[in-house]
């Protein structure tokens, strides 16, 4: 076997044996309990590590294997829950044999039973066991790799026999064949000789099949034919395939078989080859602050490739180091074969170290640094956070002061140190008011970025009331405190919030207030005093009173004391009246410093009196000529309320006589009455017919109605006929012709007065002139438009031509205002103030009143007047009217006016003519 790989189990069954003759085995028809074996035999090595497996008892229980619970005799060997046995510690077995009983029990069952393991010690040689053992990487004492071995395999031995009997042969078993890997060569090498004892007598030949031989991996073994040599070709690799199943053969030259096929096994020894593997380069875990030496933390993992039964494949773990080393350098410590991180020592505080890094080193062959390979990974360990630190604030005292009712307002900030990790359970803080607010005015909010403590008002403070509040609050986290950790004396301070006085609004302390009266007291009667309060206990102030809304302008206040009279008669009928009652709003101000104001509603429940008569409804019927085809009915209608309308009185008055001989009114009910013809006959036509109804009210109120009554002849249905609905009219047919001429002649006077007032235009439009067209310089102007240049020259109103009554303030214009046809070139001259001439009726008349206004002006610039009219700019190529002057400036000839016809003559005799 393998040094240091465990054991070889072989497993000797002599129940098995004996159970197994005669072929199938024989069902039970119950359940027995027991174990499967009466005993159990393995082939161990002598040296055991603590926990190493040995061997596997199978215990059958009726109930399951759940229940069943082993123990042994020994203080060395030991039976796991699933029946393995292994070494309890470490051992060295200096004996070939080592036998001990183990015991078996179910939960449900009182019995026991037992059976016996016997553990045999291998020898060390490789020959007894058939297996190379491995000399740590190195080639194995005993086992040359350049030089084949001398060992031959006789699988078919023939025994000798005598007297001519010969008894049936039996196969060896041929042991393992093991190879290391990772040989060096020269290749092929030899592994092994098989021969037959036959080949003595005939020649024979060899040959090997399966996975290695002729079935992929192709090649890997090879075998001579003739000598029964087998070779590995090439270097083994366990990780790749750890062992190989052959099949050797041996037949004649002609290819009969001679011999039965033989199992070869081979097995490819592990060298330590591979280095472990963690599963990550990095590995995240945490513990708790402050927790306890043995406290678990985390697990890192490390894979070796080697054979995991031999110390090739067995990894170990260790701490490399530590960092930081506070508050010890080791503070942790590692389970070298499952590599479980655990706490070796207390101290841990996440406000001094948040986070430790740890390099793990993991090596196999059992940890041994010498022959071992190793491999490393970090293990970053972070200090989880405990409340362990309880709030505190930063000052034994806190102010504030918050105006009065005044809501939904910070006034005071309170802060404080908390250790632990920021914006955590443990570090979130939660205040409470311990005392100072019996009212609940106040609560204190925490503010999630800073973690201050906001105390904030809910609930209006007065301060007529409270000037000041003096509270004490506490602070603690949204957890609770860890074990063994008090609250600090630091965790309560106080608070001072003063109340700044505010001047408050007055207000009526009876709203709505509501009064009753009867309707109709006179105007100047005092109803009541509505008067305010002033909450303002420690200010001086006055109130003053005014309406704010008197829809029906009934009522009046008075503004020192609040005392309402009535400024005209109420009435319960108006339509500002709403249920009975009237509604008022009145203002209270005080004059303080801004000032305040409040509101109160006065209701006036109106009693309701006997003032209104009562009505008759419809005002106007029909009636059939002749009684009983019909009536009609008659409905009485008060304004007032009970008990001031119904029951009614109907009655036809005496006077005139002729109502109570043509009719006659019946009463129906309360509200209802019935009039009828009284005659048998009445002459259709309209009859105003007075009916007296009163009412039940104390002293009752009377009132004559008068109804209009149509009365026609009807059909035999008692409906009116159309003829009859005419004659009731009262309109004949001489009535209906005067309206028809009545019509026409409205009509005729209606187109007479357009057609005068067509011809009235059309007179206004023809009439001449006062003047003869070819003098007329207002046409001459209109028609030709030859003064111009530029565009500017198009923009002039010569309606002022043709009205000079429309340049009266031209010729009258006030001192310091300048025309429009100036042209500005220094300083403003002031005009001095002309006189006012009168209109005169010809227009060349008015022009030759403004020459002389403008050659009589001594400040007049050398533009004449004629141009204020008409200012034909400065952008004109043909030069402007303007540019004439007065005939008194003597210094042009306009003579050449006359050669331009005689629509110019008026012009050439202005300037080019005399004074005249």
């Amino acid at each position: 076997m393998t040094a240091g790989s465990g054991v070889l189990l072989v497993l000797l069954s002599l129940s098995g044996a004996l159970r197994a003759r005669g072929g199938d085995l024989t069902a039970r028809e119950t359940c027995e309990a027991g174990f499967s074996e009466e005993g159990y035999t393995a082939l161990i090595s002598q040296n055991l590590l603590e926990g190493e497996k040995l061997l596997k008892v199978k215990f059958n229980s009726c109930v399951g294997t759940e229940g069943t619970q082993y123990e042994t005799n020994s203080v060395d060997f030991k039976v796991g829950a699933d029946g393995t046995v292994f070494a309890a510690r470490e051992l060295w077995i200096p004996s070939r044999e080592v036998a001990f009983t183990v015991t078996a029990w179910d939960g449900q069952a009182a019995e026991r039973w037992a059976a016996v393991v016997r553990l045999l010690v291998a020898q060390t040689s490789s020959a007894l066991s058939g297996h190379q053992v491995p000399w740590k990487g190195r080639t194995p004492p005993g086992l040359d790799p350049a030089q084949p071995p001398r060992d031959t395999l006789r699988p078919w031995p023939q025994p000798p026999h005598a007297s001519g009997l010969r008894r049936q042969k039996r196969d060896w078993v041929i042991p393992p064949i093991n190879v290391p890997e990772n040989s060096r060569g020269p290749f092929p090498q030899q592994l092994v000789r098989i021969r037959s004892d036959k080949d003595n007598d005939i020649p024979i030949r060899y040959s090997v099949t399966g996975v290695g031989a002729d079935q992929p991996p192709m090649e890997v073994f090879s075998i001579d034919s003739m000598s029964g040599r087998m070779y590995v070709t090439r270097p083994m690799d366990r990780e790749e395939r750890a062992s190989y199943h052959l099949r050797a053969h041996a037949v004649d030259m002609n290819g009969n078989k001679v011999e039965n096929p033989i199992d070869l096994y081979i097995y490819v020894i592990d060298m330590n080859d591979n280095r472990p593997e963690f599963l990550n380069q990095v590995y995240n875990g945490s513990v708790a602050e402050g927790s306890r030496p043995g406290t678990y933390v985390m697990t890192v993992t490390a894979n070796d490739a080697d054979d995991g039964a031999t110390a090739n494949g067995m990894v170990r773990y260790r701490i490399l180091t530590q960092s930081p080393q506070s508050p010890s350098q080791n503070m942790f410590t590692i389970n070298s074969e499952t590599g479980d991180i655990v706490t070796v020592a207390a101290g841990l505080d996440r406000e001094k170290v948040q986070q430790y890094t740890v390099i793990v080193q993991a090596t196999d062959m059992e940890g041994n640094l010498n022959y071992g390979l190793s491999n490393t990974a970090t293990a970053i360990i972070t200090v989880a956070d405990v409340n362990d630190n309880p709030p505190e604030f930063t000052a034994s005292t806190f102010a504030g002061e918050v105006p009065e009712n005044r809501v939904e307002t910070v006034v005071a900030n309170l802060t404080v140190m908390d250790r632990d990790q920021p914006h955590s359970p443990n570090w979130n803080a939660v205040y409470r008011i311990i005392s100072g607010d019996p009212s609940g005015h106040f609560v204190i909010r925490t503010d999630p970025v800073t973690n201050e403590g906001l105390v904030t008002v809910v609930k209006a403070v007065d301060y007529e009331l409270n000037r000041a509040f003096m509270l004490t609050v506490m602070v603690a986290n949204q957890a609770p405190l860890a074990s063994g950790i008090q609250m600090s004396f630091q965790s309560t301070a106080g608070v001072t919030i003063s109340v700044v006085d505010v001047n408050e609004a007055p207000y009526f302390p009876s709203n709505h207030k509501l009064i009753r009266l009867e309707e109709g007291v006179p105007p100047g009667t005092a109803l009541t005093t509505f008067s305010a309060v002033d909450p303002d206990r420690f200010m001086q102030q006055a109130v003053r009173y005014s309406k704010l809304s008197d829809p029906a302008s009934w009522l009046h206040m008075n503004a020192t004391n609040g005392q309402v009279t009535t400024a005209a008669v109420l009435d319960r009928e108006s339509l500002y009246i709403k249920n009975n009652v009237y509604e008022a709003t009145f203002l209270a101000a005080d004059n303080g410093i801004p000032p305040a104001s409040g509101t109160g509603t006065l209701q006036i429940y109106l009693i309701d009196i006997n003032d209104n008569a009562p009505e008759l409804i419809p005002r106007e019927a029909q009636i059939c000529e002749k009684p009983h085809l019909s009536a009609i009915n008659i409905t009485a209608a008060d304004a007032d309320i009970d008990p001031n309308v119904g029951p009614y009185v109907f009655e036809l008055p005496f006077v005139p006589a002729a109502v109570r001989r043509n009719w006659t009114i019946t009463r129906l009910n309360g509200d209802y009455a019935q009039l009828s013809l009284r005659i048998l006959y009445l002459e259709a036509g309209v009859y105003d017919v007075p009916i007296v109804v009163t009412d039940s009210g104390n002293p009752p109120l009377s009132n004559t109605s008068v109804i209009k009554v149509k009365v026609c002849p009807c059909d035999e249905n008692g409906d009116c006929t159309a003829v009859g609905a005419v004659a009731a009219a009262g309109l004949g047919t001489g009535a209906i012709a005067a309206i028809l001429v009545c019509v026409v002649l409205l009509l005729t006077m209606v187109l007479l007065f357009i057609v005068w007032m067509k011809r009235r235009e059309k007179e206004r439009h023809t009439k001449q002139l006062l003047i003869d067209p070819e003098d007329d310089v207002r046409d001459n102007i209109l028609k030709y438009d030859e003064e111009g240049g530029g565009e500017e020259d198009q923009d002039y109103d010569l309606s002022q031509l043709q009205q000079p009554e429309a340049m009266e303030h031209a010729l009258s214009k006030a001192a310091g205002v300048r025309r429009v046809d100036e042209r500005p070139v220094g300083a403003e001259p002031q005009y001095p103030v002309r006189p006012v001439v009168p209109h005169p009726g010809d227009i060349g008349d008015f022009i030759n009143e403004g020459l002389r206004a403008a050659d009589n002006d001594p400040t007049a610039p050398p533009y004449d007047s004629l141009l204020v009219f008409d200012y034909e700019g400065s952008g004109s190529t043909a030069g402007s009217v303007s540019s004439l002057n007065s005939s008194s400036s003597g210094d042009q000839d306009y003579n050449y006016l006359n050669d331009w016809g005689p629509r110019f003559k008026k012009l050439a005799d202005m300037y080019g003519g005399g004074e005249d």
